[in-house]
């Protein structure tokens, strides 16, 4: 089981499925990746230059346009090596989430509480917005079968971050009626 610093399997892995810019990997943890990993700016630029420093991922830089250089980062084979061995490790332990809604839930004491009513009403407006974003990131990213073969386990992940939106609005919205 890998302990501690995930991030560097997390870059490997992105790495191993094309060629990124840092900044191509910044908008990642800002969309897709982000739904279910987080990591700042701040940690991703020294995790690239500690990643490269130590022969796990290499880089080149290219010319868009007439002048912007960029920096692509490609995927080692002793960083391949490492990704192997981290996804065959078993999974750790479930980490505890910071989740602003559940903590405030929890602090609740009386059913009569006037702000109940206010925060589910709040989350329920955030989970439905974000549930909005998930249906049109699947239609965008996987609207046939094929396309759902290419990258299986996105498809994947998306599937059940859909399916747990709708969970959690059901359960919302039945608290909130019963209230």
């Amino acid at each position: 089981m890998a302990k501690g610093n995930n991030l560097q399997y997390v870059l490997l892995g992105l790495l191993a499925k094309q060629n990124l810019t840092g900044y191509d990997i910044k908008k990642l943890f800002a969309q897709e990746v982000g739904d279910f990993w987080c990591a700042r700016h701040s940690q991703v630029y020294p995790e690239l230059r500690k990643l490269e420093a130590n022969g796990l991922i290499a880089s080149h830089t290219g010319t868009t346009g007439t002048r912007l250089q960029k920096k692509y980062y490609h995927l080692a084979p002793a960083g391949l090596q490492l990704l192997q061995e981290w996804l065959a490790q078993p999974l750790g332990d479930i980490m505890p989430t910071r989740d602003e809604f559940t903590m405030k839930l929890y602090l609740i004491r009386s059913r009569k509480d006037p702000q109940l009513r206010q925060l589910f009403q709040e989350d329920i407006r955030r989970h439905e917005e974000h549930l909005a974003h998930l249906r049109l990131r699947w239609q965008l990213l996987f609207p046939t079968q094929k396309s759902q073969e290419k990258d299986w386990g996105h498809a994947l992940i998306l599937q059940e971050a859909i399916q747990r939106e709708t969970r959690k609005l059901e359960w919302e919205k039945k608290q909130l009626a019963e209230i």
